[in-house]
């Protein structure tokens, strides 16, 4: 995966300072299920690097991508899964793919700016953290092991074919938007430090599921210990994480 390039890295540190709360582009955001594969990972990175790790932004915007995602998966009957398919497909195209930001300079952004939104430092240090929880939800298909887990993507691939699991990928969502709410609520005043690092994997596994996960290894987990990818657990690997009682 191509490094960001001076535009792309320019655009996010515009996008978080405010215009991710703009309605139309949470639209756009919703209608996408957020960003590409490329790009939503390098925003969290980029995200993480600015805010040195306060990623209160991404928390609620997966939040409610992720509380959607239950909601399409509420299906039953014939064809189910092919239904939850159709509830998931993008309506419109990946923003920043549509800016074509690939070859764009930072224009008067300063070099030191530039060179922070691609620090990984902030964003692997969680994903290294909380690895052993969000392990449990990374797609097999886009790691190329044998775990059931699917991402949306990979999910709707299976389930237009006929062989989804439609029940496990409802157990794996419903896992990641209860882990999600506990790290959201934890922004809070009131509810400072109520959170765990299985809370804070949760928005690792909200990002990889609703955009893929070849751009965390990519962009994120390249040069850090290991080779990266996750240790394959086996396809019988339970993908149920249990909810801390609060």
């Amino acid at each position: 995966m191509a490094p960001f390039s001076d535009g792309e890295v320019h655009f996010l540190w515009w996008f978080i300072q405010g215009s991710i709360m703009v309605p139309d582009t949470r639209w756009r955001l919703r209608g996408a299920w957020g960003l590409c594969d490329r790009h939503a990972w390098g925003a969290l990175l980029g995200e993480a690097a600015y805010r040195h790790g306060y990623l209160h932004g991404p928390t609620k915007l997966y939040e409610d991508l992720m509380e959607r995602a239950q909601h399409a998966l509420e299906v039953a009957g014939p064809m189910a899964a092919r239904r939850a398919a159709r509830r998931l497909r993008e309506t419109g195209p990946c923003l920043m793919c549509e800016l074509d930001l690939q070859q764009a300079d930072g224009g008067a952004a300063r070099a030191d700016l530039l060179a922070q939104g691609r620090d990984p430092r902030w964003l692997r240090d969680l994903a290294e953290r909380t690895r052993r929880s969000w392990e449990l939800a990374a797609c097999g298909a886009c790691w190329g092991w044998s775990s059931a887990a699917r991402c949306r993507l990979h999910f709707r691939q299976e389930a237009l074919a006929g062989r989804a699991d439609l029940g496990g990928q409802r157990a794996l969502v419903d896992t990641i938007v209860a882990h999600l709410r506990i790290y959201s609520r934890s922004f809070v005043w009131g509810h400072r430090d109520t959170e765990t690092d299985v809370d804070r994997a949760a928005l690792i596994s909200a990002v990889g599921w609703c955009s893929g996960w070849r751009g965390l290894q990519a962009l994120v987990l390249e040069g850090a210990s290991g080779d990266g990818a996750p240790a394959d657990r086996g396809a019988s690997w339970d993908i149920r994480m249990e909810v801390e009682a609060r």
